[in-house]
């Protein structure tokens, strides 16, 4: 049984009460919020190892959490998911590239909810792979010290900006990245202007060289790219 703690960050009790009932069937230690600042708090009271945040919150909404969670050097790495209301990209956006490491849309499936919430929760506890260590996924061998791509064994030419891509989406596989995330991370490329536009060229790009596998490079629609994991 798990044994994390989670701290849910919901005004509406019904949804807060739902949470955190079907949370502690699961095993967790739940520990709920019904503001912003009672958030804030709980947080400085006990750290929690995760943090489900509504963004629809009174008076200090759920992105000023999020912000205020990842300007504290104690919080800053504090996993966070959010609970969004379908027709809210512009703010899922923001709360990505504030740091949230993931987000769900309402009204949402407990067991989607569940499986985002322990995936967060393995990737926060992993630590990412040495730089001269390869990553494998999907049958692509990525070999960060030789710059090398490699597709069922078989070596695959990649641009050095495509190559940073793909190395920034596998060593997170899952993770949603914004396209200014993604513009962020490549602005030092010579061979192309970086721009948001560019990295949707980038990824076509990426998906043609890869064949049958580039099918994991996976469109997030208003958001941005991930690899599946």
């Amino acid at each position: 049984m798990a044994q994390e703690n989670i701290l849910v960050v919901e005004d509406e009790d019904d949804i807060r009460e739902l949470l955190r009932y079907n949370l502690a069937k699961e095993g967790y230690r739940v520990s709920a919020a019904a503001s912003g600042e009672e958030a804030l708090q709980a947080v400085r009271d006990s750290l929690p190892d995760l943090v489900l945040l509504d963004l629809m919150l009174p008076e200090m909404n759920g992105l000023e959490v999020c912000r205020a969670f990842k300007q504290d050097l104690r919080t800053r790495k504090l996993p966070i998911v959010m609970l969004t209301a379908k027709g809210e990209e512009a703010d899922i956006v923001v709360g990505l590239e504030l740091g949230a490491d993931d987000y769900v849309t309402k009204p949402f499936s407990l067991r989607v909810l569940l499986a985002r919430l322990r995936a967060v929760l393995r990737r926060s506890k992993s630590a990412p792979p040495p730089e001269t260590e390869a990553i494998n996924i999907h049958e692509i061998t990525l070999h960060p010290g030789r710059h090398e791509v490699h597709v069922q064994g078989q070596p695959v030419d990649l641009t050095a900006t495509e190559f940073r891509l793909l190395h920034m989406l596998a060593r997170r596989p899952g993770w949603v990245f914004t396209r200014s995330q993604i513009v962020q991370q490549l602005h030092h490329g010579e061979d192309f202007a970086v721009t948001e536009r560019a990295v949707d060229v980038q990824i076509v790009s990426l998906r043609k060289k890869l064949g049958p596998y580039g099918k994991y490079l996976e469109t997030v629609r208003g958001i941005g790219y991930r690899l599946k994991e």
